[in-house]
């Protein structure tokens, strides 16, 4: 069930306090009435006479006793008289309560109305900054990219601008400390860029020299290897603080040429490794940085290719596979096993308001409360734990940043009998 919500609340608090202190000056006002009409009165009505002429007798001073002449002319004196003004008084007390009750109760009800009504609007602007609040944090909380933004509250210095204010200077140091530290992390690359292209450098001319023994040659080999890996850490770290920054550009880009290109450029690696590269590109229109997205897309279908099933004990033996899943095409494929097939799956396609590039292998059993570790920097899983691992663990991280720059999610589930499904999820381009 739904909470209400604090401006919900507000409204209900103003709206039945008001109906509480309504009921009671109502209550007051009934009390009031009903015993100013339960006292006794005597009116004395003074009326005009004429003089009497000469000779005339005088009227007889005014008496005591209750007249009263009823509908028919009929004069009424003593008990009867008292009794007729008794049952007229009685006839107008509760006239005048239900009269009293009725109409204040409907006006009471009206006005109680109107309060809640006005109450509501009064919340809405007192809590309006705090809505600013609440979604800017959930702008930066959804994308790192976005914590130039600030709130920048105008109005009076209340304990909501202050509030905002705060979060404002919070917010404002924390994009200084990501910024320096993405600062820090591309000039860190950079400077090691030129010691590492001179120590191959080197290396390839100390192997290439005719006097160069099998085991100098052999020594090179090694070392071009370990050149090899560090400058594929320092590319993966360029790339994941520059998929950090803010996009300041972006174009319409189609994920299903991303897809094409990305699988042909990985066409010739994965038939090395044993692996059916099988692509299904669908319209996936988006706007974005169209290299940044590129490598987003490399690195998951290369991903695929290197953390793939065990190549041993598979043999040969033709099945067929709809590689393409949901909107793809039903593909033959001619597996490199009849039941632990060695494949990668890469499409894209589009779903309502969001266009999707899901990327699918065989491989290892991974365990569910793994997955979400993988999106982490350098993390590996067992074995590959090791430095001569595959790959410097920056794929997925740098996949994760891409997508929440361009304003989309990952999400990473286990298939059944080894290897992962990663869908990533991008807002669709309409224009």
């Amino acid at each position: 069930m739904r909470r209400l919500t604090l401006r919900g609340r507000l409204t209900l608090l103003y709206g039945g306090l008001f109906m509480v202190a309504g009921v009671l000056l109502l209550g007051v006002t009934y009390a009031l009435f009903n015993a100013n009409l339960g006292q006794q009165y005597r009116v004395i009505v003074k009326g005009t006479y004429l003089s009497p002429g000469p000779g005339a007798q005088k009227p007889p001073p005014p008496t005591n006793d209750v007249y009263v002449m009823n509908k028919d002319g009929a004069v009424l004196t003593g008990s009867d008289a008292e009794k007729v003004l008794e049952q007229q008084r009685e006839q107008v007390r509760q006239a005048a309560i239900k009269s009293l009750l009725i109409q204040g109760s409907i006006a009471l009800v009206a006005v109680g109305g109107l309060a809640a009504g006005f109450g509501w609007l009064v919340a809405g602007r007192v809590l309006a900054p705090l809505h600013r609040v609440t979604d800017t944090a959930r702008r930066i909380s959804a994308s790192p990219a976005a914590l130039h933004e600030r709130i920048a509250l105008k109005g009076p210095d209340d304990e909501v601008k202050n509030l905002a204010d705060a979060f404002d200077t919070m917010v404002e140091r924390l994009d200084h400390s990501f910024d320096g530290q993405r600062r820090f992390v591309a000039n860190a690359s950079h400077e090691l860029r030129t010691p590492l292209t001179l120590g191959r450098a080197l290396v390839e001319v100390a192997m290439h020299r005719r006097t160069a023994s099998a085991d100098v040659k052999e020594l090179g080999e090694s070392l071009l290897t370990i050149n090899a890996r560090h400058e594929q850490l320092i590319e993966g770290l360029l790339i994941l603080a520059d998929s950090e920054k803010q996009l300041t550009t972006v174009y319409p880009v189609n994920l299903s040429d991303v897809v094409t290109h990305v699988a042909s450029q990985l066409a010739a690696e994965a038939t090395a490794a044993g692996v059916e590269l099988v692509r299904g590109p669908g319209d996936a229109p988006t706007r974005g940085d169209a290299l940044l997205l590129e490598r987003l897309v490399h690195n998951l279908v290369e991903n695929g290719i290197r953390h793939n099933a065990d190549p041993q004990a598979i043999t040969i033996g033709p099945r067929q596979v709809d590689h393409a899943g949901d909107g793809g095409e039903l593909s033959i494929v001619m597996g490199l096993g009849s039941g632990s097939d060695r494949w990668v799956r890469v499409i894209s396609k589009t779903v309502g308001d969001e266009v999707q590039v899901v990327v699918a292998n065989t491989g290892p059993e991974i365990p569910p409360y793994e997955v979400e570790s993988l999106f982490k920097p350098f993390y590996r899983l067992g074995a590959e734990r090791l430095v001569g691992g595959k790959g410097a663990g920056l794929g997925l991280s740098i996949v994760r940043s891409v997508a929440e720059a361009h304003g989309g999610a990952v999400t990473a589930v286990p298939r059944g009998g080894g290897g992962l499904e990663i869908t990533v999820v991008l807002p669709v381009d309409r224009g």
